[in-house]
């Protein structure tokens, strides 16, 4: 586990610690339990006619239990918010918060699964040892590149979506709001010169559904510079990505790729300088999504861009999950997809976008608090199923 800094005691008082005190989520019947019939009812002897149907016909739990409408949101603690490794103690306050919104957003009730970490082997194992207890797995908080494999492996052993949020739940609210910004911008999709600063989980499902959205001209940067076939250090995940992207074979650093892009999509963290904004295209659009620092000031991004949107939400054109997955997972359950596919989560953006019905510089994506987001994401979604 990473080092972290130590704090002061915690104040009781403070408001922040008051409202997770006792943890936020709690477990309620949907059924009442009055006297010795409800009890006979909802346990035993009844339960076991119940028991005796499922085991000869598997596929009525989705109607006689609670699975077909509940999420395990895994983590195992290693890539946790901007605040690294810090284990699944230490992220079950995240993962209770994720539930929370699963349910508020999407009416999809959500249990947090903070386990160990270990090989992708055996996270792959647990998480599918105890998968018949849900309708979905969202991966969240896992470190990269590690996540790419386990996804991927749990994908093919299981028959229910399994979704790291986020890859793909960043990469559907940044081509919503993509669409909605080359609008303002007047520009088709498809003509950009797109610019993607990172090369993790975020950066990586960015890429790989703006290229499946049309983008042609996208190139990605790690801390080390443009992600071309070039260079000799490259993990597996980012010598595909090489060979997929960068089509006019641009080479150096960040700063090389900005000159003349048209969009940049911040995934990082760290800070770029003025200057190098200042190389952009006229008319930019600016995607600055490090949290709660982003790469580019929404105040210096205003003076070179069109556009701008960040991850926080006290600066216009939030650019946050929460527009997509409770909708994703939402639409995913009622239709009983047994994954979310390529198509779904293109189909998830349009819809988010279609909810803004005259973008402008300043809301290119709707509220997270706008009536009927998750509706329609879910709609779009079980379309496709």
């Amino acid at each position: 586990m990473s080092a972290f800094p130590s704090y002061p005691l915690i104040d009781p008082s403070d408001p922040v610690f008051r409202a997770h005190e006792g943890g936020k989520l709690g477990v309620h019947s949907t059924q009442p339990l009055r006297d010795r019939a409800d009890l006979a009812l909802l346990y035993t002897p009844g339960v076991a006619d119940v028991s005796r149907a499922i085991a000869l016909d598997p596929s009525l739990a989705a109607r006689y239990t609670a699975r077909a409408n509940t999420v395990a949101v895994v983590t195992d603690g290693t890539a946790v918010l901007g605040l690294g490794d810090i284990g699944p103690l230490a992220a079950m306050p995240v993962m209770e918060g994720k539930a929370v919104l699963f349910k508020h957003f999407g009416g999809v009730d959500a249990v947090p699964v903070c386990m160990e970490s270990g090989t992708v082997e055996e996270l792959v194992d647990a998480i599918a040892r105890i998968a018949p207890t849900y309708g979905g797995i969202n991966l969240e908080d896992i470190s990269a590149p590690r996540c790419f494999e386990i996804e991927r492996r749990l994908q093919e052993r299981l028959d229910i979506p399994v979704f790291h949020d986020d890859q793909h739940g960043t990469a559907v609210v940044v081509l919503a709001g993509l669409l909605n910004a080359a609008t303002v911008v007047r520009r088709p999709l498809e003509s950009l010169r797109v610019v993607v600063s990172g090369a993790g989980a975020a950066g990586v499902a960015v890429t790989k559904l703006l290229a499946r959205a049309g983008v042609a001209d996208i190139v990605v940067c790690d801390s080390r510079g443009i992600v071309s076939p070039g260079r000799d250090d490259l993990a597996d995940h980012k010598r595909r990505l090489a060979a997929t992207t960068n089509p006019r074979g641009l080479a150096g650093s960040l700063s090389d790729a900005l000159a003349c892009a048209d969009v940049f999509v911040g995934v990082s963290g760290g800070q770029v300088p003025e200057a190098d904004v200042a190389r952009m295209a006229p008319d930019a659009i600016i995607f600055a999504l490090a949290n709660p620092t982003p790469e580019v000031h929404p105040e210096v991004a205003a003076r070179y861009a069109a556009v701008v949107a960040t991850g926080r939400s006290d600066f216009p054109n939030q650019i946050n999950n929460v527009l997509a997955f409770p909708g994703i997972f939402r639409g995913a359950l009622d239709s009983g997809a047994g994954q979310v596919t390529e198509p779904m989560k293109i189909a998830a953006a349009q819809a988010i976008a279609r909810l803004v019905e005259h973008p402008t510089a300043d809301e290119i994506v709707p509220s997270v608090f706008a009536p009927g987001v998750a509706d329609a994401v879910a709609e779009a979604v079980s379309a496709l199923a």
